[in-house]
C-alpha cells in the first residue's frame, strides 16, 4: 500500500522545537521532490518547505526561513523537518507530499508555491497536528 504517514507533531511552547517525519511506504521517495506544506485552521494551504530528490537543493517559505530545516534519508525512505524557535503562528496541521518537478518558483531572492489543494501532489500523507501555545 503506497503512503506516506506522518508523525512527531504536539504541544509546544513558543521558542521550542520540534521534528517532524513522514515515512513513506509501499514506494520510495529517492526520486521525487519532497515539500512540507500546511493548514491553520480556516485558512488555506500554505507551502513551506520543498528538498530534491538528492536533498542538494532545498527552498524555504520566508516565513520559516532560518527556523526550519527540511532532510531526507533515502535509507529510511523518510522525509524530515527540524522546527526550531516555533511562533503560536506555526501551529497548523502539517503534510508531507511528493512532486515529480520542483514546483517552486523564485522571486525577488525569495522562493514560493502556492498548492490550492493537496491532491495536486503525487502522494501526500493525512497530517500531524503542531499546536504552539503557552
Amino acid at each position: 500500500q503506497v503512503q506516506l504517514v506522518e508523525s512527531g507533531g504536539g504541544l509546544v511552547q513558543p521558542g521550542g522545537s520540534l521534528r517532524l517525519s513522514c515515512a513513506a511506504s509501499g514506494f520510495t521517495i529517492r526520486s521525487y521532490w519532497m515539500h512540507w506544506v500546511r493548514q491553520a485552521p480556516g485558512k488555506g494551504l500554505e507551502w513551506i518547505s520543498a528538498i530534491s530528490p538528492t536533498g542538494v537543493l532545498t527552498y524555504d517559505a520566508d516565513s520559516v526561513k532560518g527556523r526550519f530545516t527540511i532532510s531526507r534519508d533515502h535509507g529510511k525512505n523518510t522525509l524530515y523537518l527540524q522546527m526550531n524557535s516555533l511562533k503560536p503562528e506555526d501551529t497548523a496541521q502539517y503534510y508531507c507530499a511528493t512532486a515529480t518537478t520542483s514546483r517552486v518558483n523564485v522571486r525577488s531572492g525569495s522562493y514560493y508555491y502556492s498548492p490550492t489543494r493537496l491532491s495536486e501532489y503525487r502522494h501526500w500523507g493525512q497530517g500531524t497536528q503542531v499546536t504552539v501555545s503557552s
